[in-house]
């Protein structure tokens, strides 16, 4: 066990617990529990893992994970997906491609709601490429859109991956909600041209519709107001300061309630199996995060946070050279580890060599993100790929990784612009 005090070693036998197919959270738990005890003994260690997860445990902070995600699965429930791809339709049906765009807008609006991007991709695919079949849209370009518009659930507030993001470095979920505002339409924007370019290039000849009259287009958003009002009132509320971020998760939770009620989608079964998803997801997801910062204690006595500080300044200990060494390291460790697992890992090691070096940990959140949304749609492990699989048989996952070619490429760039220019992250958190 004494070998486990070189962080080296500990971060081989994590990957292999991985490659084995150990849980993320038992391997993290794991390997931050023993690497512990081999540098400060048993009893110190075992007091600090007790102490770790007796604290969080009653954190009044961690309340806002499941009430975000009570808050996603009402929404899922009431239905709300189907009027935001039918008013993004009316808008964009004239355009080639105007259904693909569709989809990456509605699925932009429903993030807004729900915070979660396989749960985002999932519901939209059921929804919109069924449309997109029946207008003769190649299943590439379909499933790629669909896949793609789902990676906004984890950016686009609220999100579950910026609550953990937010607790792991002590840092305002708030202001992080916010941040990922911007950036998050600026996704649906460059999905959009990802959209356009592939059908100009491609040459694909896609059926259209007329034009809608502009009183049709607006009576479309009519379906749309329940999302509207719900968003503006959870992160309104944050923003102008008359609630705290757990306070709107309860009522972003009430809110959603009151939609399914509305839309006449609530029934007693299923609002149960809403109530019993979301507790059973909170369990895990309150296990992973547990088991991080066990793992992050164990990366604070190692060493390893001024080996990687060393590590990551070997091209240059400028602001440019470090975050592309870090962008490097995360687009190579997204071909390997789904991206909850990734942050969670990564996180812990390079938040306080990012803070030494004088980044903003608000704007690191959100470049960690939209990181991590690549890992979503990349091979060989990218999860929206293989939910969409999972809901469509037919459809090869080779099919959908052809498509989202341009998608990426649209990412790639908008990292670039966030580098470039961190006030698109910071404009928001700085006026609240």
């Amino acid at each position: 066990m004494e070998m486990l005090a070189s962080w080296p070693v500990g971060m081989a036998v994590f990957f292999a617990l991985l490659l084995v197919g150990l849980p993320i959270s038992i391997a993290l738990t794991a390997i931050g529990l023993l690497g512990t005890v081999s540098i400060i003994g048993w009893t110190p260690a075992l007091s600090l893992l007790s102490t770790t997860f007796f604290e969080q445990g009653r954190n009044y902070s961690l309340s806002v994970l499941p009430l975000f995600l009570m808050m996603g699965n009402f929404v899922v429930q009431s239905g709300i997906a189907r009027d935001l791809y039918d008013a993004a339709h009316a808008w964009l049906r004239h355009r080639k491609g105007g259904l693909a765009m569709a989809t990456v807008i509605a699925c932009g609006g429903f993030s807004s709601v729900c915070g979660s991007s396989m749960a985002t991709a999932a519901t939209m695919s059921k929804i919109a490429l069924p449309s997109m079949r029946r207008f003769g849209y190649p299943d590439d370009l379909s499933t790629a859109s669909i896949a793609a518009g789902g990676t906004l659930g984890i950016l686009i507030p609220p999100s579950v991956i910026l609550v953990f993001y937010g607790i792991m470095t002590q840092q305002d979920i708030g202001k992080l909600f916010l941040a990922g505002i911007l950036p998050g339409l600026l996704g649906v924007i460059g999905y959009a041209l990802a959209v356009s370019i592939t059908v100009k290039f491609r040459g694909f000849d896609l059926r259209t519709e007329d034009k809608l009259p502009l009183g049709t287009r607006l009576r479309a958003l009519k379906g749309t107001a329940g999302a509207m009002v719900l968003f503006t009132f959870v992160m309104g509320g944050i923003y102008l300061g008359v609630f705290t971020p757990t306070e709107s998760a309860g009522m972003g939770a009430a809110g959603a309630l009151l939609l399914t009620v509305l839309s006449r989608k609530f029934t007693w079964r299923a609002t149960f199996a809403t109530l019993f998803d979301s507790a059973k997801t909170t369990a895990m997801m309150f296990f992973i995060l547990f088991g991080a910062l066990t793992f992050t204690n164990y990366v604070n006595l190692s060493g390893m946070t001024a080996d990687m500080q060393a590590f990551l300044t070997i091209f240059g200990d400028g602001p440019v050279p470090v975050i592309l060494t870090i962008l490097c390291i995360y687009l190579v460790l997204g071909c390997v580890l789904e991206g909850l697992s990734m942050i969670m890992l990564t996180v812990p090691i390079f938040y306080p060599v990012v803070a030494s070096l004088g980044f903003d940990l608000i704007w690191f959140g959100i470049f960690v993100v939209v990181i991590t949304e690549i890992s979503y749609i990349t091979p060989p492990v990218g999860m929206n790929a293989f939910v969409l699989r999972s809901v469509n048989r037919d459809v090869e996952l080779w099919t959908i990784f052809r498509g989202l070619g341009a998608f990426v490429a649209m990412d790639v760039v908008r990292i670039i612009l966030l580098i470039a220019f961190p006030g698109i992250v910071l404009f928001l958190p700085s006026q609240m």
